[in-house]
């Protein structure tokens, strides 16, 4: 017998649509040449997208997968140069921030014993909007495996662009959930940015607050915090005025942006581009983290604002032609289908490949069917712009002001961290008084600084003056005692400037004994002139030195002066050493 219908199998499915006269995009088939552009780290966990966080949740991991097949669909995969499946983050990478019982809590509860650890569920604050779910734990080491593994590429100087769009939960603190948010990868990945990167620039283009990274870094000048977001005192988080700079060494270091309802492109774009300019000038960044929430676009699901994909990806483009390492994570944006979509595009921005408006076939086309497979739909003018061009004037102009406290910031390195800060801590520990002492007389054993070569370092003759830090030779010493022996008088020369050292001839008895026996005859020989020891450094002293036999004279003898500067004459001998005082 013959079945009039046959049962529905895979092979014959319509998973992908027909699109009719709307097209589809063929993928990039062409590798770039690794040298021609940044060379760009794509960070994807294998089944992150697989995590749910309830079925009325506005959070949807989901929309990770679909941005990973549209970037597969157009063929960004041949313009990424390295592609990873991250591991994940172990309970010691996550305790570099959070606090231990907060991480070892998330790893013990599941929604099978959630009702016997009631009293930690609400204490860590997992309730409503954090809630407990399936493999979460797994869930927060995969994300923020990804952003620890993107931020060491950035600090071995392998890579110069690392995304990873699962990432971005900002909302996270120290010991509690906040916001859809358990670890806070950002903050952790700033941290290990820090490990290489002196400044680290952070920049949030979410509609809300960027609370936890903001919270983490209040009170230190080495992350500067800059968030664009929607404030308008009760809407989620309720922080980000514009008055909140932070404090300590961290004040001025800490930029909110606060904007009201239904922004547009060219407003939005306007005050980006003023603010981030200003901020990179002043405060010069050796590696940024840009964190991308897409529900600051258009028609999002919890969002307010009126921006396209374009003017979104715009912002991505702005900070990556910087060209300095660059992280960028994802974040807020409930709109699944328009979140992967740009997501997708600012890849395309990232590793500088052109795509069509047209999007590529995939088994998700269902989920564009609406906008006609199309990757820029019309997202624009659902929300009335409550932004005024004089408001966002007073906004820049009050960032500016704040920017300049930056400029000559004592706290703030202008220049890498050199080897030898701990010397550099120590000269600035050293009272008035000790440096005063140093500069009038040098220390016994005290290092000296980098000297320049004068004209006549290298002379060596009766008038050098340049003050080696050498003893005479022999031969030397010779010669200058019988050139004084001849003139038989007693010569004082004074250096030439302010800081040279003051050399005087100084008279000294030879006792000459033959046979053994000691000749009652006493030669006094002539003047001989040494060289005194000094430094060329700025802010080294005199060195004064002087003989054994020199100090019981000048015992008896007060005439003298404090600076004398001699050397034994005695035979054919070498020149005793000189003792440094």
């Amino acid at each position: 017998m013959v079945r009039s219908s046959q049962a529905t199998t895979f092979s014959c499915s319509p998973f992908f649509d027909d699109r009719g006269p709307y097209g589809c995009a063929e993928p990039i088939t062409e590798r770039i040449n690794p040298h021609s552009r940044p060379i760009v780290s794509y960070y994807f966990p294998k089944g992150i997208g697989e995590q749910h966080y309830g079925e009325r949740h506005p959070m949807k991991p989901h929309r990770l997968t679909l941005t990973n097949a549209l970037v597969m669909g157009y063929g960004l995969d041949k313009q990424i140069h390295h592609i990873y499946n991250p591991r994940p983050a172990t309970q010691a990478e996550l305790e570099a921030y959070h606090d231990h019982d907060y991480i070892e809590f998330l790893s013990r509860v599941t929604p099978q014993n959630q009702a016997d650890m009631k009293h930690l569920i609400d204490s860590f604050n997992c309730v409503e909007d954090c809630p407990i779910f399936s493999d979460m734990y797994e869930f927060c080491r995969m994300y923020a495996g990804g952003s620890l593994a993107a931020a060491r590429k950035l600090c071995a100087g392998t890579t110069d662009i690392a995304i990873n769009w699962s990432g971005g939960l900002h909302h996270a603190k120290k010991g509690e959930a906040s916001g859809f948010c358990y670890v806070n990868d950002i903050v952790l990945a700033i941290l290990e940015l820090l490990r290489y990167h002196p400044r680290v620039l952070y920049i949030d283009i979410d509609i809300h607050h960027g609370d936890g990274v903001e919270f983490a870094f209040y009170h230190t000048n080495r992350v500067m915090t800059v968030s664009f977001h929607k404030y308008t005192g009760d809407f989620f988080p309720g922080t980000g005025k514009l008055d909140d700079n932070g404090t300590g060494p961290g004040k001025h270091f800490c930029l909110n942006v606060p904007l009201q309802d239904g922004i547009d492109d060219n407003m939005y774009l306007t005050i980006f581009k003023s603010v981030i300019d200003d901020t990179v000038t002043a405060f010069r960044p050796t590696s940024i983290v840009l964190q991308c929430g897409a529900d600051s676009l258009g028609c999002d699901r919890l969002g307010a604002f009126n921006l396209s994909i374009a003017a979104h990806g715009e912002c991505v483009n702005f900070v990556r032609n910087f060209n300095v390492p660059l992280l960028v994570v994802g974040g807020g944006g409930y709109t699944i289908k328009n979140v992967s979509r740009c997501w997708t595009y600012e890849t395309s921005v990232l590793v500088g490949a052109a795509v069509p408006d047209e999007l590529p076939a995939t088994i998700y086309d269902s989920f564009f069917r609406d906008s006609q497979w199309k990757l820029h739909p019309p997202l624009t003018g659902k929300v009335d712009n409550l932004n005024s061009a004089t408001s966002l004037q007073r906004i820049s102009i009050s960032i500016r002001n704040k920017l300049r406290y930056l400029q000559g910031a004592p706290s703030v390195a202008m220049q890498d961290i050199p080897p030898d800060l701990a010397g550099w801590l120590e000269d600035e520990e050293r009272t008035r008084e000790e440096k005063q002492e140093e500069k009038s007389i040098a220390l016994a054993g005290e290092n000296r600084e980098d000297r320049s070569v004068l004209r006549n370092e290298f002379f060596d003759g009766e008038q050098d003056n340049d003050a080696d830090d050498v003893p005479l030779s022999a031969t030397s010493a010779g010669k200058l005692s019988s050139s004084a022996t001849r003139k038989a008088k007693t010569t004082t020369r004074r250096g030439r400037g302010k800081t040279r050292a003051r050399t005087t001839a100084s008279m000294t008895e030879k006792d000459a004994t033959e046979d053994g026996e000691e000749s009652t005859n006493q030669t006094i020989s002539a003047p001989t002139r040494t060289r005194s020891t000094r430094s060329r450094a700025k802010t080294k002293g005199r060195t004064r030195t002087r003989t054994k036999a020199q100090e019981e004279d000048a015992e008896g003898d007060t005439t003298l002066p404090d600076a004398v500067s001699a050397v034994d004459t005695e035979g054919d001998q070498p020149p005793r050493d000189l003792d440094v005082m």
